[in-house]
């Protein structure tokens, strides 16, 4: 292993610390009181990793979520995209914590039948109807579908609103796009896999030599967490053997939805002249100023105006959501990432692992604070906010929190790859981006609790010496901390809901097919 790889590997192992005390248990579902107004607006998980599919490791994949909680079954309606809303994708190249590419989202929803709706027939009056389709629809007759969602997708140079803006085109058609309806049910739509297959384009991203691909549409919710014990006061015993791992452990997965805008891009076309790594993030913005109208349309329930503000911001998982304190969690999802020095101490003192050691000295068996005590984490300032020089460092670097990946790790094979990422060896994984077979939770679970001042084993990886791969000698204390100051950091956390690569997808967009709302009938 040569001097880069192994800076490389001691920068991501360490950055796995600051990360996951950050982004412990749950992804970002309704984490602020001011985005629960706004559920099409909110932004649950972002993804950004090296393509694993076989034959597309020359590019990167980045993924954003909206729209929380949707219920297979959430009819009438489902879960459209907000026409009035932009969605965007930033990625930072110079470290400047200022977005150098954005791709953005720009939708629009309308009737059949040139916008008045499919109608039938009811005596003498054909009379507009109340569902999202009049009959079956397959991937070659979408006469019945009743009302059409589609989007144009922009990248901007430079600054998100005065940067140089140029449209994304489908190769070899225009610069529209469609997103398919939601899986209502299999007597609607009989094989979703192949109508939705429909919507995925291959696209001209300026600049590029190479063409990209880009798919917006409902996908399967592919996060695992046990969500409701977790949020009561963490009402279970978080240890492997006091729970088992199990899918009935999880609130998400198998049982909810989510609205994917994914987008995959040549690597050479986002790392600029930086030095490979990137990072990024994903927001969505409404107009300043909003009137209801007492007399709404379909076309119109409210008359927007003003300059686009922030509404929703996610990189890391749960950022928002167990790390920023309540007073502050609208203005974190408002802010950009220059501005994040103001709520620093939400990372030097994070409240996490003293809610934890309230919750669990006594079952532990703990004669004393179980938290880890090396305060303040000035650790955590260099690899959440800034990156580690030679490592996930940019040239210029700038205090913010955003998702990093380094550009020159190669993929790992789905097959190959290890749910806990880089503390299981497998470099490509989380918290060097993250893919959507991490296992967020229990990393976050166990380093959150003071696992890196524990050994790990990754001698082998930062020494260069492959001989002692497997042997004690492989399992190191990185210099982080020491092990008294984690007096359980060794302990085996866990929520019990697992989820591994071999669930998912091996090719864009990764994520499985939707739920359906409801199964085969008549």
């Amino acid at each position: 292993m040569n001097s880069v790889t192994r800076q490389v590997t001691r920068g991501l192992t360490i950055s796995l610390l600051a990360v996951a005390v950050t982004g412990a248990l749950a992804s970002s579902h309704r984490e602020a009181p001011g985005i629960t107004k706004s559920p099409k607006v909110d932004a649950t998980d972002f993804y950004m990793f090296r393509s694993y599919e076989p034959g597309r490791d020359g590019y990167v994949t980045f993924i954003a979520n909206y729209q929380p909680l949707q219920a297979p079954y959430g009819g009438p309606n489902y879960f459209t995209m907000d026409a009035d809303a932009i969605y965007e994708i930033h990625i930072d190249n110079n470290g400047d914590a200022v977005e150098d590419i954005t791709f953005q989202f720009d939708f629009e929803n309308r009737l059949a039948m040139d916008g008045g709706g499919i109608a039938v027939p009811v005596g003498d009056q054909n009379v507009a109807i109340p569902l999202k389709a009049a009959g079956p629809i397959s991937r070659g007759d979408t006469g019945a579908l009743n009302e059409i969602e589609t989007y144009t997708l922009n990248m901007i140079t430079g600054d998100r609103r005065t940067g140089d803006i140029q449209a994304i085109n489908r190769m070899g058609a225009g610069p529209n796009f469609g997103k398919p309806v939601d899986n209502i049910g299999t007597k609607t739509i009989p094989d979703y896999d192949d109508y939705a297959e429909r919507f995925m384009y291959e696209i001209g991203v300026p600049n590029c030599s190479n063409p990209g691909r880009v798919f917006v549409g409902q996908r399967a919710e592919a996060f695992a967490v046990n969500l409701g014990e977790i949020f009561d006061l963490v009402n279970l015993v978080p240890l492997e053997g006091s729970i088992s791992q199990s899918r009935d452990n999880d609130d998400l997965v198998g049982k909810f939805n989510v609205t994917s805008l994914a987008i995959e891009v040549p690597i050479e076309c986002v790392t600029g002249d930086g030095n490979g790594v990137i990072g990024a993030w994903t927001t969505a913005s409404l107009p300043q100023a909003e009137i209801e109208d007492p007399s709404p349309t379909y076309e119109a329930t409210s008359v927007y105006g003003g300059a686009w503000v922030q509404q929703s911001r996610l990189s890391n998982p749960l950022v928002n959501e167990v790390v920023i304190g309540l007073p502050d969690k609208d203005l974190f999802n408002a802010a950009e990432p220059t501005q994040d020095s103001a709520l620093a101490t939400y990372v030097t003192n994070p409240t996490l692992p003293f809610l934890l050691d309230a919750l669990f000295r006594g079952p532990l068996g703990a004669d004393g604070n179980i938290a880890p005590s090396n305060l303040p984490r000035q650790d955590l300032v260099t690899a959440f906010l800034t990156g580690f020089p030679g490592l996930n460092q940019m040239a210029t670097v700038t205090p913010s929190e955003m998702m990093r990946l380094n550009t020159a790790v190669p993929p790992t094979p789905r097959d190959q790859q290890s749910p806990f990422g880089v503390v299981a060896e497998d470099l490509a994984g989380f918290p060097n981006g993250r893919r959507p077979g991490d296992d967020t939770v229990d990393i976050a679970l166990r380093v959150v609790m003071g696992a890196l001042c524990h050994p790990v084993p990754l001698g082998a990886e930062l020494s260069g010496d492959p001989s002692i791969e497997d042997t004690q000698a492989d399992f190191i204390n990185l210099g982080l901390c020491e092990e008294e100051d984690a007096p359980v950091g060794d302990a085996p956390f866990t929520d019990g809901a697992p989820i591994s690569a071999a669930e998912l997808g091996n090719a864009f967009p990764y994520l499985n097919t939707p739920l359906a709302g409801a199964g085969t009938g008549n």
